[in-house]
């Protein structure tokens, strides 16, 4: 929704009736991921995708038909393999797109979660008897909702799978009725302990991504606005008072890049009772294995301490800082997407 948002406030401003058509499933190499969003009006305004220009004028025109009988549709678009390269769906991808009138009471409930960088989800019956069809509920994993599937029973049935939906996603949640949850997640936190040179590429890269970027380290030197005038946010401090002041997140990954006892060791303490999405220390394996020994002695599980990536970073044979923080970041990506 973040990707057409935007326009979709400015044409209800302006008083337009708007269709939403959203990649509810694909198979093959379909160009856009389930989640995917085209947002349109009868006049002619598009914002958003949801395939590589091949579906668009399609969509376009079921959008139109849509709003005109006031009725949502699940549409099937598949390619052959030998027109697939041609028009956008490489390899005979094909994909289906829920195409719905904007219920703009939801659009507004999750606008405000995207405002308040908060998770939760729309939940919409795409398949399902007549009555049903189109109906939406969008909840806050905060515990506020708008709307209602129909029945108290199916609403109760879509938050119970909202909550263990990280991603977009369909879901069968009666013999008769499915869904599809489009989930809302606030953007991404990269914490690093230690300023160090890997930190300052790292940043980069994760802010390229998207990521909101803090690094903490005590020492002025490596900690510093000369080295980090790109991080959203740096804390000199030691890990024990910087963390208090930090809130960890199913959507926080953490780096350690000092490598000194001194500085990771408390930072794990805290980070290893806590629920990050990703904790990855920079050391050898002979560094690691004696950071393991030490956890172990703190009384640190088996289970806890296996979270750790250590060494950190996918092996693509990283040399330079640079190198080394890329090798980091696509590990975080990696462990977000999973």
């Amino acid at each position: 929704m973040k990707e057409v948002i935007h326009d979709i406030n400015r044409w209800l401003e302006e008083k337009q009736t708007v269709a939403l058509a959203t990649v509810v499933q694909t198979w093959g190499s379909a160009p856009r991921k389930v989640g995917a969003k085209m947002a349109l009006t009868p006049g002619g305004a598009i914002s958003g995708s949801v395939s590589g220009g091949c579906v668009e004028g399609a969509v376009f025109e079921e959008g139109t038909a849509v709003l005109q009988a006031n009725r949502p549709k699940l549409l099937h678009f598949g390619v052959a393999d030998e027109t697939a390269w041609d028009v956008g769906l490489a390899c005979g991808g094909t994909i289906e797109l829920f195409v719905e009138p904007l219920d703009t009471a939801v659009t507004q409930f999750i606008h405000t979660l995207i405002q308040n960088d908060e998770a939760g989800a729309s939940i919409t019956i795409i398949r399902g008897p007549e009555e049903l069809l189109g109906r939406k509920l969008a909840v806050s994993r905060a515990g506020a909702r708008v709307g209602t599937l129909g029945d108290a029973g199916l609403d109760t049935a879509a938050i119970a799978a909202e909550v263990k939906a990280a991603n977009p996603q369909r879901v069968q949640l009666t013999d008769e009725v499915e869904v599809f949850i489009d989930t809302v997640r606030p953007a991404p936190t990269l914490i690093m302990v230690g300023g160090v040179h890997i930190a300052i590429a790292l940043t980069s890269y994760a802010k390229t991504l998207g990521y909101r970027t803090l690094v903490i380290d005590p020492r002025r030197a490596f900690g510093s606005d000369e080295r980090f005038p790109h991080v959203d946010q740096l804390i000199q401090a030691w890990p024990d008072k910087a963390f208090a002041e930090v809130k960890i997140t199913p959507e926080t990954a953490v780096a350690l890049l000092t490598h000194d006892p001194k500085i990771d060791d408390p930072a794990l303490k805290i980070i290893l009772k806590a629920k990050p999405f990703y904790v990855g220390a920079l050391g050898s394996n002979k560094t690691h294995a004696k950071r393991v020994e030490r956890l172990q002695g703190y009384g640190f599980s088996d289970a806890e301490i296996g979270r750790i990536h250590g060494p950190i970073g996918l092996n693509i044979g990283a040399q330079t800082p640079e190198e080394i923080a890329l090798a980091i970041m696509a590990e975080i990506v990696q462990a977000r997407s999973r």
